[in-house]
């Protein structure tokens, strides 16, 4: 007696289909799951047999063997209950031949109920790839699997559910895409921050453009009050953004079934004692770290220099190509990485270097080790780094509140929609653009030029933060009005290079 019933994985934030093949022999009884499974599936042996039995129904005594093809790939976790489950009771004839345009994904519990799973949403897409026609999924996430436009999705709150509609007796109610509330939870508005009017000019750019930021100035300054309003000024996310956000938030177990798909740029802020790991993904199995969640958002790194050096150095190839590949002994897998890094830091360890009120006491070899704990390659791989200077008491008196949010963010809106007309790709921004975008978008006359060349013997700039310059640029001229770069513009994003690391050297 033999049954097939179709199933599906993850592999990084990509699903793949399986097959869960089921035998029932003579000979001693046993019950044996093969197909590289680890423990988690393993363990669906007692699972399934306790959920068969508390459901009132016989479990086959004979000798069970379960393949999960493909065969040599590592399948992990515990959502192959559910179509194991279906697969025995089918081979021993005690229920109907699953028809082969379905799939089944869920856990199970020992008295029949079925859990949520992870990742979801990535196996409800490769379903609809398949062709698979209805997929049955734990009730808490039908509304996520309801996404997949082209496959019919039924929630199962009980194993008895599913062989009710299974035999016909009563069917399940289709799951349909939810409506999704543009409204997400208040942020914090610009208008709530006194004077800083070149940071949050700054702040603005990089908003434009996707571009990387580092604040540095003195404790108190409102460089993390700054960096926390970024988020009311992002533009909107598009849908294809928020489904990979939603699957990588997903495959984490991060996601509401309340609010299946993320619409909200995500804001990362991990503590500085986050380890490589846990930034970059992985440990014995992988998953997505720190830098995968941030993808389509924002990863904000507060107190830059008490980063480990590990940690930090980890940033550096996910910056330069958007993906991170990680190797581990279950496998390799790579997980999209594209996010825009913010970062504030103080000059010191004190935080005062270069107050006029001459507070800091720190010596010129402490500042310099200080400083010297972010890499000059890291350093290059930001855009715009800019002093926030303290505050004097006329302008933290004043009255009156700054400019809202709303009306940054209608700026930033506006250049990202010059950016989508020009490079065809709702999801490219200038941060991102490649050597033969910049030679066609970014050429230079001859004023421009040199202004370039002389800032580029002065600075000492490298090749790579000459083409971030020019991006930069790119995006001021968007916020301008998307003409060609003019020497202003070409003045303004070499500004935001000139804060001196060496100052102290």
């Amino acid at each position: 007696m033999f049954q097939k019933v179709r199933s599906l994985g993850i592999s990084g934030i990509h699903g793949y289909e399986v097959t869960v093949e089921c035998s029932l022999s003579g000979g001693l009884p046993a019950f044996e799951i093969v197909g590289l499974p680890d423990t988690a599936v393993r363990e669906a042996r007692e699972r399934v047999r306790a959920a068969v039995k508390n459901c009132g129904m016989k479990f086959p005594v004979s000798r069970i063997t379960v393949n999960l093809a493909p065969a040599d790939q590592k399948k992990i976790g515990t959502i192959y209950d559910l179509p194991i489950f279906a697969g025995i009771l089918a081979a021993s004839g005690a229920i109907s031949p699953i028809p082969d345009s379905c799939a089944l994904v869920g856990e199970l519990s020992l008295n029949g109920e079925v859990r949520p799973v992870r990742g979801m949403l990535s196996m409800a897409l490769q379903a609809e790839k398949c062709g698979i026609k209805t997929l049955f999924v734990p009730a808490e996430n039908a509304a996520e699997a309801s996404f997949a436009e082209n496959v019919a999705v039924y929630p199962v709150s009980k194993i008895q559910d599913l062989l009710q509609h299974l035999d016909g007796s009563q069917k399940l109610t289709r799951s349909l895409p939810p409506e999704i509330s543009t409204l997400s939870r208040p942020l914090a508005d610009f208008s709530e921050v006194k004077g800083q009017e070149n940071v949050k000019r700054a702040l603005e750019v990089a908003a434009a453009g996707g571009h990387n930021i580092l604040l540095v100035g003195p404790p108190g300054a409102g460089k993390s009050m700054l960096a926390k309003r970024l988020p009311s000024i992002l533009p909107d996310m598009t849908r294809d953004e928020a489904l990979v956000t939603t699957e990588i938030h997903s495959i984490a177990g991060l996601t509401d079934s309340g609010q299946p798909l993320i619409t909200s740029r995500p804001f990362r802020s991990p503590h500085h004692t986050v380890s490589a790991v846990a930034m970059s993904g992985g440990s014995a199995i992988p998953h997505p770290g720190e830098i995968s969640l941030a993808h389509n958002g924002v990863l904000f790194l507060d107190e830059l220099p008490e980063f480990s050096r590990d940690t930090l150095e980890a940033l550096r190839q996910p910056l330069e190509d958007g993906i991170i590949s990680i190797s581990r002994v279950a496998g390799t897998v790579s997980y999209p990485a594209q996010f825009m890094l913010v970062c504030a830091m103080n000059p010191c360890r004190c935080g005062w270097y270069g107050h006029p009120s001459g507070r800091c006491r720190c010596t010129p070899q402490s500042v310099a080790s200080y400083q010297g704990r972010i890499s000059g390659p890291l350093l290059d791989r930001i855009d715009l780094i800019v002093e926030v200077p303290a505050l004097d008491f006329d302008e933290l008196s004043r009255r009156g509140d700054g400019e809202p949010s709303s009306a940054i963010k209608a700026r930033v809106d506006a250049a990202r929609q010059i950016q989508h007309r020009r490079f065809g790709n709702a999801g490219l921004c200038n941060a991102h653009m490649g050597p033969r975008q910049l030679a066609e978008f970014c050429a230079l006359d001859s004023a421009c030029e040199s202004l370039m060349h002389a800032a580029f013997d002065r600075m000492q700039l490298t090749a790579r933060s000459y083409d971030r310059i020019l991006r930069v640029a790119r995006t001021i001229a968007d916020l301008d009005g998307g003409g060609a770069l003019a020497p202003a513009h070409i003045a303004e994003a070499v500004q935001y290079r000139t804060y001196d690391f060496s100052q102290a050297k």
